[in-house]
């Protein structure tokens, strides 16, 4: 064997590091006290809306700096993702990535909380991603909008493309929740999921002006030959709100942060560390073998190197297998450095969850797929990746990254470990 077994748990163990680390970083706690502490929301009401997979931690820490204060609140985040009771708030679980009827209900319960205020009330508005399945009423029967759902999921549109579809179907899309808010003050804080944090795409921009058009909507439906109705295509041809006068807006969190705190994570570990991009937006297998082609270039380095990526890749899926993108990372990288000294990759989603699995992501080595003894042979792991079944291999390979639900969303991590 040409890496001990030694240093083969030393790597891992850096890698593990690095993830705790990243996403201790970027947990939204900090950000929502800083917003709310010392705030006069004067005489009138205060309410609570949080939608999201990191609604549940949000929401938590919104109660912990005012209490009773807050009147009454929605909570909406993704199966499994909820820790219990927070305070008389209402916590709700529903589907992820394609809205159920539990998305339904909750979003229901908050648009007939936020009825009836007035100008002196607030709504706390607490966004992160998956908002776009999780807070959700749809304009078109909810058969035909899971349809179009798992249409857009499989297409391989990006999360602009599909959520400038979404947001003209839906009553709480595009600006439309702070509409129904109005005459009421809505003080909204997002964490982003989205390259770049534009605000009227994250989780599809329920309290922000819309910057896209039914024009671009309906190119993108005409791209990737989605199915239109009748029904869907009158709401796509119509505009969604361009003003918004009653909302504020603050941004508490974002991939930049997540891979900066990736590379300070590695240089404490004595690793030098590059951080190639925080917009990486290709297809995922793609993202894996740049990410191995990074590693064999450096292969003869005589120090201990670091390479960073963060973003949000895309699946386009021709095969039945399972995983996620992050894991679909992990296997491409994994067979593009098989044979290296020393080297591993892992790719890990900050919220816990990739794909409609309980992994965060994956982790492979030099040596997972093909030395001798191996549990998975390269020739396995190419057939797996063909069929986008990423999860039952690395599984089967011990590669699987497993956090549970962490109380963040802030894109992905992927990185490139050569220790020396």
């Amino acid at each position: 064997r040409f890496m001990t077994d030694r240093m083969r748990e030393e790597i891992k163990k850096d890698a593990g590091v690095i993830i705790d680390r990243s996403i201790a970083a970027v947990l939204p706690d900090e950000a929502v006290r800083r917003t709310l502490t010392g705030r006069d929301f004067g005489d009138g009401r205060v309410v609570l809306a949080a939608a999201g997979k990191a609604a549940w931690q949000m929401a938590n820490t919104a109660y912990e700096v005012m209490g009773e204060r807050i009147e009454s609140g929605v909570v909406i985040t993704k199966y499994g993702h909820a820790k219990g009771p927070i305070g008389r708030f209402r916590v709700f679980e529903a589907g992820h990535p394609v809205p159920d009827e539990g998305s339904y209900v909750a979003t229901q319960a908050a648009l007939g909380m936020v009825e009836d205020l007035t100008e002196k009330d607030t709504v706390i508005f607490l966004l992160s991603g998956g908002g776009s399945a999780l807070f959700e009423s749809p304009l078109i029967s909810p058969k035909s909008l899971t349809l179009l759902t798992e249409e857009l999921l499989k297409c391989g549109a990006d999360i602009t493309e599909i959520n400038t579809i979404r947001k003209r179907l839906s009553r709480v899309k595009g600006g439309r929740f702070a509409l129904a808010c109005s005459p009421a003050k809505v003080l909204s804080v997002v964490l982003s999921d989205i390259i770049g944090d534009p605000l009227d795409m994250i989780a599809s921009g329920p309290a922000y002006p819309d910057r896209s058009t039914c024009k671009e909507a309906m190119a993108i439906a005409a791209k990737y030959h989605l199915t239109i109705t009748a029904e869907m295509e009158l709401y796509l041809s119509q505009e969604t709100p361009k003003e918004l006068s009653n909302v504020e807006t603050y941004v508490n969190g974002s991939v930049r942060s997540l891979v900066r705190a990736a590379a300070d994570a590695a240089a404490s570990l004595g690793y030098q560390p590059t951080i190639l991009t925080d917009c990486l937006d290709c297809e995922a297998r793609e993202a894996g073998r740049f990410l191995a082609a990074v590693a064999r270039t450096h292969t003869d380095t005589s120090r201990s190197l670091a390479f960073i990526a963060g973003g949000e890749t895309i699946v386009h899926l021709t095969g039945t297998g399972r995983g996620g993108r992050n894991q679909e990372i992990a296997l491409a990288g994994g067979i593009g450095i098989t044979g290296l000294t020393h080297t591993a990759i892992f790719s890990v989603g900050s919220d816990g969850t990739d794909g409609p699995t309980d992994a965060a992501g994956g982790y492979v080595d030099g040596e997972t797929f093909e030395v001798d003894g191996a549990v998975v042979t390269i020739a396995e792991a190419k057939a797996a990746l063909m069929n986008n079944d990423a999860y039952p291999l690395l599984k089967k390979a011990g590669g699987l990254i497993i956090t549970g639900p962490t109380g963040t969303n802030v894109n992905d991590v992927s990185v490139v470990l050569i220790k020396r």
